[in-house]
């Protein structure tokens, strides 16, 4: 059964869209404008039909390849000159690099 079949868009622009929306937590709005810079003009009420219709699918595949974090974390600093005043900036790192 294709779950894709009655929609205007191609399964392709559908998938990214909820995909975005669910992996980035964009507004639909935000996810609107995205799409139309590259030419896909689509109202942000469809692309809420599509969140409603087909994000409980794309939120369960995220969570299962999201790995959680490690257990160990550094921080992450430097010293930043802007506009000439010294900032000081951090961040957490765990142990592969991610935020």
């Amino acid at each position: 059964m294709n779950t894709y079949k009655r929609h205007r868009f191609p399964p392709d622009i559908i998938s990214y869209a909820v995909w975005l929306y669910y992996r980035f937590n964009l507004s639909h709005r935000d996810i609107e404008d995205l799409l139309a810079e590259r030419g896909i003009t689509v109202s942000r009420e469809a692309i809420r039909l599509w969140c409603i219709k087909f994000g409980a699918i794309y939120s369960r595949r995220l969570k299962r390849k999201h790995r959680g974090y490690g257990d160990t974390f550094y921080i992450d600093e430097v010293f930043v000159r802007i506009n000439g005043k010294q900032h000081y900036l951090w961040r957490a790192v765990d142990q592969d690099g991610g935020y």
